[in-house]
């Protein structure tokens, strides 16, 4: 029996990262390669052109999987009984931009999706914002969605746990593949922190942590860490324009492992709502190293935390909170 298709939503779809995003799923790398979809494109009045060239292309690529194109600038009509909601879209911070402006666009952005998404998306909708700042973006729409369970707001930093896999597999010259357990704790911004005090590699003589195998605690507390939190900026340097492939394959990642389960022994990264797990405050969207299974995610629990890692654990949250504030301060 063929399966039912899942109604996957992407925001901002015209732009960027939608662009790079929305082929992978109609090619199932998001879903499964067996699972049919049916892709919900929502972007602004002003991009209504290019989004319907979007929808031209994805008919004239004949995805065996895609199952039909929605095109829309209406919230409504983009939210109607979708199954995943990929939200790409948000306002950039433009120069000479303070944070508060920013974080005001956002907010009212946030609210209205998630008003959207909160009256008309299907029961269980699973949601993942891209779109910066993503944890407090995702923070927003948790508030003005609250029949959407907060297991099922998310945010992206897979993004920063692919980059991290990729540093190590450098300069290890191995194989990514053969590299887990990076975690990536707190922000999608450069407070966050890096940590690969769990992580290993696979050698032939079985699995060795990192930190044995790199030999130089010198380069993993620092230039490692610093070189994960300012590759965003570094790719705008070089490109002149932001990350938009690695961001939509780690968002294809994230959906993936949540909906078809992580494999055994392996975590990966993901910005939800705290529990207090690793005395993180409680009512932050905090990234963790968490397994899924059954289309659930739970935070892994009991690593050991050193003193290093504590610190800069607590400033990523200390950044949160202030980002918190700063946005319900823009709701009133």
């Amino acid at each position: 029996m063929a399966k039912e298709p899942v109604r996957v939503l992407v925001t901002g779809a015209a732009g960027q990262i939608g662009y790079a995003l929305v082929p992978m799923i109609a090619r199932g790398i998001m879903l499964g390669a067996d699972q049919p979809v049916i892709l919900h494109m929502l972007d602004i009045p002003p991009a209504a052109e290019a989004l319907n060239g979007v929808k031209m292309e994805l008919i004239d690529a004949a995805f065996p999987l895609l199952k039909g194109v929605v095109a829309t600038t209406d919230a409504v009509e983009g939210c109607t009984g979708v199954n995943v909601a990929v939200m790409v879209g948000g306002f950039p911070r433009k120069e000479g931009m303070e944070r508060k402006d920013v974080m005001t666009k956002n907010v009212s952005i946030y609210k209205s999706q998630a008003t959207a998404l909160e009256k008309h998306a299907a029961p269980n909708c699973k949601v993942l914002v891209v779109a910066n700042p993503a944890n407090t973006n995702a923070l927003i729409l948790k508030e003005f969605a609250p029949s959407i369970p907060e297991k099922n707001i998310t945010c992206l930093t897979r993004l920063d746990h692919n980059r991290a896999l990729g540093q190590i597999s450098e300069r290890l010259s191995v194989p990514v593949s053969d590299v887990k357990n990076v975690i990536i704790w707190g922000n999608h911004s450069s407070s966050q922190y890096p940590d690969v005090n769990h992580a290993k590699v696979q050698a032939s003589a079985g699995e060795k942590p990192v930190r044995e195998l790199v030999k130089n605690d010198e380069y993993l507390n620092g230039e490692f860490i610093t070189t994960v939190q300012q590759r965003g900026a570094a790719i705008i340097k070089a490109r002149k324009l932001s990350s938009a492939l690695s961001a939509a394959s780690s968002a294809c990642d994230h959906i993936r492992d949540w909906v078809l389960g992580t494999p055994e022994g392996t975590f990966v990264s993901m910005g939800v709502y705290s529990d207090g797990s690793y005395d993180v405050p409680a009512g932050l969207i905090y990234s963790f190293p968490v397994t899924c299974r059954n289309g659930e995610w739970s935070i892994v629990q009991g690593l050991p935390i050193d003193e290093m890692s504590r610190k800069k654990m607590d400033l990523t949250a200390e950044e949160l909170k202030e980002e918190k504030d700063l946005a319900y301060s823009c709701l009133s």
